[in-house]
């Protein structure tokens, strides 16, 4: 008599979980309580991000494109994709990842360089290629990458040839000044600084770091005098109400939007100066909006939430067990932290304008995908220095069958 086969709810709900997940390099249950807190607070992050978003850009889009969520639709469709980087960020083992990153370097150097040659100009800068209807800005998508190399090069330091370390010193050298002469000081200093640090977390002799640090102001200070709009807003940002109505506007409406806030803000949407004062307000200078609307109390629940993502980010720096694991979750949690706490400074005029986007925030694909795949990355380190290591493809096809 043939026996006929039965399905149990139990069965059912085990399958299920066992299919959702298969999504994850590491079921839930056994994530580190950093891995778990992490990927929270970048999809809060990320959901904060589209609401400023679309309080900042909505009006503009509506007087420009005829369509209030035109920026909007745009910025969900590049969360979409960003959100896959992050998905394949914790999904790819580290040392995968690291094998790639010299390719993704070199690739993103001779993109900067293409932008030189045959580069989209905006405001005087050359930083994009447009390719169809997608723009890249390569100085962006690179960034990344920058921090894998700059975690390989550093964390073997002392074991690698004195001819290793001229080539990526060089390779790094050669993207800064690149980035330098779009012009783009502002990514080519924060490059730098992010290198510098990661330097002196992997142990780097003091002399070198002081060095590097004096050839790095110098270089700065160059650029700085060989093109006059940076020196203009070096000179706007130390008195910005000595040409309110020129070089120092931007600086001006910010400051002023800002104190519009108050200690609690005009409330969400309400803002006046996105209106027709304040420009760049969906990028440069969103934070200005964010500050009128939600006020003193708003900002410094901004600032702790940064504070916040950085301690956990050294947490998970801490518990890494190799230099590589640990270095590349010391320069994702500078990038983020880093790039947030610039913005904010430049839109306070406690820093000169520079052009660096509110990461998560701002508007800008390439921006968002590379902040969505640095947080990835984060996370994996998490998952990495809680036990999980890669599986080597043939166990997992044994495991399959």
């Amino acid at each position: 008599m043939a026996r006929t086969a039965t399905h149990t709810p139990h069965r059912d709900a085990v399958s299920g979980s066992q299919k959702a997940g298969a999504l994850l390099p590491l079921p839930w249950s056994q994530w580190p309580a950093e891995a778990r807190l992490l990927l929270g607070m970048v999809a809060l992050w990320s959901v904060i991000g589209l609401l400023v978003l679309t309080s900042a850009s909505w009006w503009v889009a509506e007087r420009e494109m005829g369509d209030g969520a035109f920026y909007l639709k745009r910025q969900l469709i590049w969360m979409a994709a960003s959100w896959g980087l992050l998905w394949l960020g914790l999904r790819t083992s580290l040392r995968r990842w690291l094998h790639l990153a010299p390719l993704g370097l070199w690739v993103g150097i001779v993109l900067v360089a293409a932008t030189l040659v045959m580069g989209s100009t905006v405001n005087g800068a050359s930083r994009w290629l447009v390719l169809g209807p997608v723009q890249l800005q390569p100085s962006e998508l690179v960034k990344p990458f920058v921090v894998l190399q700059g975690a390989a090069l550093f964390a073997h330091w002392k074991r690698i040839g004195n001819d290793q370390k001229l080539l990526w010193l060089g390779a790094f050298g050669a993207l800064i000044l690149l980035i330098l002469k779009q012009p783009n000081l502002s990514t080519a200093a924060l490059s730098g600084l992010l290198l510098w640090l990661m330097a002196l977390a992997g142990g780097l002799s003091l002399p070198m770091l002081l060095g590097a640090a004096g050839a790095g102001g110098l270089l700065g200070s160059a650029s700085i005098m060989i093109n006059e709009y940076q020196r203009l807003r070096v000179v706007s940002f130390l008195d910005p109400w000595r040409d309110a109505q020129g070089d120092g506007y931007q600086l001006v409406q910010s400051l002023m939007a800002i104190g519009s806030g108050g200690f609690l803000g005009e409330g969400f949407g309400l803002s006046t100066q996105k209106l027709q004062y304040l420009p760049i307000q969906s990028t440069d200078f969103i934070f200005a909006v964010f500050a009128e609307e939600f006020g003193f109390v708003g900002s410094l629940v901004l600032l702790l939430f940064l504070l916040l993502f950085g301690f956990v980010g050294l947490r998970v720096a801490l518990s890494c067990r190799s230099n590589q694991q640990r270095l590349i979750a010391i320069g994702c949690t500078t990038l983020l932290v880093g790039q947030s706490i610039l913005n904010i400074a430049v839109a306070s005029g406690a820093m000169p304008t520079t052009g660096l986007p509110l990461p998560l925030i701002s508007y800008g694909g390439n921006s968002l995908m590379a902040s969505l795949l640095i947080c990835g990355l984060l996370i994996r380190c998490s998952l990495e220095a809680g036990g999980l290591a890669p599986t080597p493809r043939r166990r997992r096809t044994a495991a399959a069958r």
